[in-house]
C-alpha cells in the first residue's frame, strides 16, 4: 500500500477518536472520505459538518460507489472495536478489498517521518498532547494523531510542513507494534486489556517489543520503576535521570521544578492540575530538550497547555459548584484523578459518578476498583458499559457496589444521577468513565450552573 496514491478512504468505525483523526487527515489532503459507525455522536456530527458523510446503518447499498471497487487508490480502514461479522466488512472483502486496521495505517503514514510515539496503559493521551503542544507552540512544529480532543486546538489531529509526527501508541490489540519510532515514551504498563493479553506479563512483553522497534539511533524515555531498559528514566517526586521536584500549588495552579543531570528549571507552571500531569509534563519536557527547544519556549507552552477533553476537564467552576469530567476507567487512573481533586479541594465533599467500562475489566480489577471508590464521600455507580463485550455471569455493578466500603453509595441510572444532583446540589462532582457517561455532562452542567 502506497499511502501517497490514495484518493478514496472509507472508515468502518469512523466515530472512534483514532479513526476520526484518520478521517480528518485524509480529508485534509484532498481525499474523498466517508464512513460508518453504529451510533451518531457529537464527534460524528462534527465530521459531517466538515464534509465527511457518515452512515449509521450496516447496509452496503448506502456506501458511495467511489468506495466500492477495489483498487490502488481506495483504502478501507476498520477498527478492531467493530464486530468482525459486520456486513460492511464482509461486502468489502467480497469485492477484493484488503482491509487495514487503524494502527497499520498510522504505521504507513509515519514510516518515513521522525516519529515520536507515546505508549502507556494510562497517561499517553495527555503526554502526547503535551508534546504536540510544546512542539507547536514553540514553533518547532509537528503533525500529530492524538487520542483525545486537544482543548488548545479543538481537534485530535495536527498538521505541519516539517517531517516530525507525534503519535499516541495504543497497546490495545497490540496496535503499537505497527510503529517504528525515533523517540519512544512509555508512561505506564499496569495490567489492563487482560481480555487481549491474558496476564500482566504478556502485556509487558508487548511493551518491550514496542521499545525494541525503536530506530537504531533513537531514544527510549521510560517512567522510572517500569521493567524496561531506557536511555532516560523520568519520574515525578522521585530521583531519576529527569524528574519533577518540589511540586506545589499556588492559587489553585500546579508548579514544579524540572531536574536533570547538570541542570534544573525552577517553578515551571503547568496549565493543568494533578501530580500525574506533572509526571506527564516531565516526559514532555524531556522530549523537548532532546529536540533542542529552549527553556523559555518550553515554559510558555506548559503554562498555556489547557488539556484534553475529558481529561480532568472543568465543566463548572463557580463559588457554588465545581464539576470535573474525566475519562479515567482503570483503578490507577481513578486514584490519580481523585488525588488531584483532593489536592485542589481538600475541604469539599466529593461526589463521584462512575460508569465501569467492560465486564472483563470490572471482573479483573473488582477489588482495586472497590478500594479506590471507597475513598470518595458519595458514590453514584452506574451499570457497566459493555462496549465490545457480551455480559459475564455474576459481573455487574451490584457486585462491585457490594465491595465498596462507604455508607453513601447508590446504584443509579443516568436519569437517577440527574435527579440526585438536582435534589442534593453537591458542591464537588466528578464524572468518570470511558463509556457513554459523557452524555451526562451537558445535563449536569445545566443543573449545577443554576445551583
Amino acid at each position: 500500500m502506497n499511502i501517497e496514491n490514495i484518493r478514496q478512504v472509507y472508515l468502518i468505525g469512523i466515530g472512534g477518536i483514532g479513526m476520526s483523526a484518520l478521517a480528518r487527515y485524509f480529508r485534509h489532503f484532498g481525499c474523498l472520505v466517508g464512513g460508518y459507525d453504529r451510533t451518531e455522536t457529537e464527534l460524528t456530527r462534527q465530521l459531517v459538518a466538515e464534509g465527511i458523510p457518515v452512515s449509521y446503518t450496516d447496509d452496503f447499498s448506502l456506501v458511495n460507489d467511489a468506495f466500492r471497487e477495489a483498487g490502488d487508490h481506495t483504502l478501507i480502514i476498520y477498527t478492531p472495536a467493530v464486530p468482525s461479522e459486520l456486513g460492511l466488512i464482509d461486502q468489502f472483502q467480497q469485492r477484493g478489498h484488503l482491509l487495514f486496521k487503524r494502527s497499520q495505517v498510522l504505521g504507513l503514514i509515519s514510516q518515513n517521518r521522525f516519529a515520536i510515539a507515546v505508549a502507556g496503559t494510562h497517561g499517553k493521551t495527555t503526554t502526547s498532547s503535551l508534546i504536540a503542544h510544546v512542539l507547536t507552540d514553540s514553533g518547532y512544529g509537528c503533525s500529530a494523531f492524538l487520542g483525545g480532543i486537544s482543548t488548545n486546538y479543538h481537534t485530535n489531529v495536527l498538521f505541519s510542513d516539517n517531517n516530525v509526527i507525534v503519535l499516541e501508541a495504543d497497546e490495545y490489540d497490540r496496535s503499537f507494534l505497527t510503529l517504528f519510532p525515533d523517540i519512544a515514551v512509555v508512561t505506564s504498563a499496569d495490567a489492563d486489556h487482560l481480555d487481549i493479553y491474558g496476564d500482566k506479563d504478556q502485556l509487558q512483553e508487548s511493551f518491550q517489543l514496542f521499545l525494541d522497534q525503536l530506530h537504531a539511533d533513537g531514544k527510549r524515555i521510560v517512567k522510572a520503576g517500569l521493567p524496561f531498559a531506557a536511555d532516560i528514566f523520568y519520574s515525578a517526586g522521585g530521583v531519576a535521570d529527569a524528574y519533577a521536584d518540589r511540586i506545589h500549588i499556588v492559587a489553585g495552579e500546579f508548579y514544579f521544578d524540572y531536574v536533570w543531570d547538570g541542570g534544573r528549571m525552577d517553578d515551571v507552571h503547568l496549565g493543568v492540575p494533578g501530580n500525574h500531569n506533572v509526571e506527564n509534563a516531565t516526559a514532555a519536557i524531556t522530549v523537548a530538550r532532546l529536540l533542542g527547544i529552549t527553556e523559555a519556549k518550553i515554559r510558555r507552552a506548559l503554562a498555556s497547555f489547557s488539556g484534553v477533553k475529558r481529561r480532568f476537564e472543568y465543566v463548572v467552576k463557580s463559588e457554588k459548584a465545581i464539576y470535573i469530567d474525566d475519562y479515567a476507567h482503570h483503578p490507577a487512573e481513578l486514584k490519580a484523578c481523585f488525588a488531584a481533586v483532593r489536592a485542589l479541594y481538600p475541604d469539599k465533599h466529593l461526589t463521584v459518578v462512575f460508569q465501569p467500562h467492560l465486564y472483563s475489566r470490572t471482573r479483573d480489577f473488582a477489588d482495586e476498583f472497590a478500594a479506590v471508590l471507597s475513598t470518595v464521600d458519595t458514590l453514584l455507580l452506574m451499570e457497566i458499559y459493555p462496549a465490545r463485550e457480551l455480559p459475564i455471569k455474576g459481573v455487574d455493578s451490584s457486585m462491585l457496589l457490594g465491595k465498596i466500603n462507604i455508607a453513601d453509595k447508590h446504584l443509579c441510572s443516568a436519569d437517577e444521577v440527574k435527579a440526585f444532583v438536582k435534589a442534593h446540589r453537591p458542591e464537588l462532582v466528578v464524572t468518570v468513565g470511558a463509556g457513554n457517561v459523557d452524555l451526562l455532562v451537558e445535563p449536569l452542567k445545566t443543573i449545577l450552573s443554576h445551583a
